[in-house]
């Protein structure tokens, strides 16, 4: 086993502390009553120095009212009292920017899952339908093989024939419930002038 970085550190400077203190024999200046500069005194010293400086610099803050109107004041900790997770800088980053797409692909499955109706819905044609629901199942049997690691995919496919007829369905009460064109029997507007004939 190596040995530890600070005891190497202290042995070095007190091998240079007896050495400028043998060349500096007889000549008696600059010699004080302090502590030397690796004893543990004057490590205690300086950190109680520090955090003397920094309670006084944070004292004077919040009289000058630094500290006033910070976004979150008065509310509790987000997260606080959770159990502990190493990742919870990336998660937090995620919920802030509202990106999507990352994660692994047994979680974004099920994300995208539940998803899944509302994106048919948007799709027109039944071939748009048939081949997203294609491309649907084949991420699901490709992130059931775990080669890329992570959770387990609990994800289930989809039979392309039901989900096929439960669209057609949708998008028929889609159009039963929305109000059809009126047609009117009002005059037709003229046209702009620079459409008319000269």
């Amino acid at each position: 086993m190596t040995e530890d970085p600070r005891l190497a550190a202290a042995r070095y400077r007190a091998a240079h502390r007896d050495d400028a203190e043998g060349e500096g024999e007889g000549e008696g200046e600059g010699e004080t009553d302090a502590a030397p500069e690796g004893s543990r005194a004057a490590q205690a010293y300086s950190a109680a120095d520090r955090a003397a400086v920094v309670e006084t610099a944070i004292q004077q803050a919040i009289r000058r009212g630094e500290f006033d109107d910070l976004p979150g004041a008065g509310k509790p900790i987000p997260g606080l009292g959770e159990t502990h997770d190493p990742d919870w800088w990336i998660r937090r980053k995620i919920e802030t920017e509202q990106l999507t797409g990352l994660g692994p692909p047994a979680l974004m499955l099920r994300v995208e899952n539940v998803e899944l109706d509302a994106k048919l819905d948007e799709l027109s044609r039944e071939a748009d339908v048939r081949e997203a629901l294609e491309d649907f199942n084949r991420r699901v049997i490709e992130a059931r093989r775990q080669l890329l690691g992570g959770p387990p995919v609990v994800t289930p496919t989809r039979d392309i024939e039901a989900e096929l007829a439960a669209w057609r369905e949708r998008r028929d009460a889609r159009t039963a419930a929305s109000p059809s064109p009126v047609q009117t029997d009002a005059a037709p507007r003229p046209r702009p002038w620079w459409r008319r004939p000269r």
